[in-house]
């Protein structure tokens, strides 16, 4: 896994119940502010393997980006549940609902002290 890899997981794996992050945030916090189709990539590949809370991630507008209707229902679902609320516009207000996890939650990632 690449260090970019790591980073997006343990971002992800973070992000709190009831609150949501973006695609371009993730990709921003963990060091390439232009690689957010990449974040979609790996939470695409990486979701199930990691156990990520996909349903947290949405675009920059605060919409569920993923367009199969029964997925995104599903993870419209799984938000409200956990106490998300949707706009008129079906948006999430990223003020109220935004995570921002800070640089504490960043990984050393230094390859002398990587642990496997």
């Amino acid at each position: 896994m690449t260090p970019f890899t790591k980073q997006v997981v343990a971002i992800i794996a973070a992000i709190p119940e009831g609150k949501v992050m973006t695609y371009g945030q993730i990709a921003a916090h963990a060091g390439s502010p232009r690689a957010a189709r990449q974040v979609v990539r790996i939470l695409h590949s990486m979701s199930r393997k990691e156990r990520l809370p996909w349903h947290r991630v949405v675009n920059a507008k605060g919409l569920i980006a993923i367009p199969d209707e029964h997925s995104r229902l599903m993870q419209e679902t799984e938000l409200i549940s956990e106490g998300v609320e949707f706009q008129m516009d079906g948006s999430i207000n990223l003020r109220l609902f935004g995570h921002d996890p800070g640089p504490a939650y960043l990984l050393d990632l230094d390859p002398s002290t990587d642990e496997q």
